[in-house]
Order: C-alpha cells, then sequence, then structure tokens
C-alpha cells in the first residue's frame, strides 16, 4: 500500500501518527510505503509518472498486489492515478480526500447528483472533474475504500462519493479533517477489510 500524504504533510507524519504500527500490531501481510510529496505536485500531474514508475510497476512486477492510498489531497492524486491506470491497482484507501472546489460539486449537486451530470470535455490539468468523470463511470475493477469524520470540512463531497460506493466499503466516525480522525479510520479499515 503507498500512502500519499496530504498538503503540509510528510510520510514521516504517518510514521508520527501511528499508522506503521497500527498494521504491525495487528500483523497484516501489508507492506507500507509512505512518499513524500512536494507541494508543486499536489495540484498537477508531474507526480503521477514517477508514481508510476518509481513505486507501482516495480511492486507490480514483483508480483504484489497494488493499493493506492491517500489522505486529503493526497486522495486526490491516488483517485487521479487510478482514473488512468485503474488495472494497476488492487484498490484505493481514501481517506478523508479533497474531492473538488464548491464551484464543481454545486454543478454537479444542481444535475440532480453524479447520475444526471455530464463531466464534457476535460483539460490535461482539470484533475478535480476528472476523477469525478472516474467515479461516476468507474467499473469496480479497483476496490475503493473511503473513510472520514462526520465533522470534517469536506464531508458533503464525501457523502457524495459514499453514495457511490457499498456501504461495507465506507466508514464514518466522530471527528474531523484532522491525524486523530485518520487514524481511527485506519485502523478501522485494517480491522474491517485485512483482518
Amino acid at each position: 500500500m503507498i500512502w500519499l500524504p496530504g498538503a503540509y504533510h510528510s510520510a514521516q507524519d504517518f510514521l508520527d501518527r501511528g499508522f506503521a504500527r497500527a498494521a504491525a500490531q495487528r500483523r497484516v501481510p501489508l507492506d507500507l510505503l509512505f512518499v513524500d510529496l512536494e507541494m508543486q505536485h499536489l495540484d498537477d500531474r508531474e507526480i503521477l509518472p514517477r508514481l508510476r514508475s518509481e513505486y507501482v510497476l516495480p511492486a507490480r512486477e514483483s508480483g504484489a498486489a497494488v493499493w493506492l492510498a491517500g489522505i486529503s489531497l493526497g486522495g486526490l492524486l491516488a483517485l487521479d492515478y487510478a482514473s488512468t491506470h485503474l488495472q494497476e491497482l488492487e484498490g484505493l484507501c481514501l481517506l478523508a480526500p479533497y474531492l473538488g472546489n464548491r464551484m464543481l460539486l454545486g454543478e454537479i449537486t444542481a444535475t440532480s447528483g453524479l447520475d444526471g451530470w455530464k463531466p464534457g470535455e476535460l483539460a490535461e490539468s482539470d484533475a478535480e472533474r476528472r476523477i469525478w468523470r472516474y467515479i461516476k463511470t468507474r467499473d469496480g475493477l479497483a476496490k475503493l475504500f473511503l473513510g472520514y469524520g462526520k465533522d470534517d470540512r469536506f464531508s458533503a463531497a464525501h457523502e457524495m462519493l459514499a453514495a457511490t460506493l457499498p456501504a461495507d466499503w465506507v466508514e464514518v466516525v466522530a471527528g474531523g479533517h484532522d491525524w486523530r480522525t485518520w487514524l481511527s479510520l485506519w485502523e478501522n479499515f485494517l480491522d474491517s477489510h485485512f483482518i
């Protein structure tokens, strides 16, 4: 499982907040890789070819099933990767992913939700619209787990994504957009899907 951090976070934050410890305590047969991203990569696709060549493809070539995981803006990048390379992933684990700006979310809501929304022509740089097209049309090849806190500032968008997923692949806990909530979601995910 390759983890992508959110804005202003690093790979070390995952370790400091107990993500590796939670998996080790449960003896989950899961290799975790926490990737550092530079801020410039959080709003463009520049990181995706590197992510693919340095991490995803080598893991697949070794015979591993690859999960891509992300928190906040890291979740947006994970979805963007999946929108282009879905067949390369076993699944996605998204904790409080950033899913787009209010204008786009309002546009989707105004068309009676995702079923009625038409993404139109996509610019290469339009990651937010691309991920919602992927969510709308995804064929279920890769598993997708969504976790978020009830008081997360992005919860309205999370609810829209949750409506497209099986109930046992969505976890909502008390909390906001913070590490304590994300660790709780991660522990619940491990307990419900890997043990």
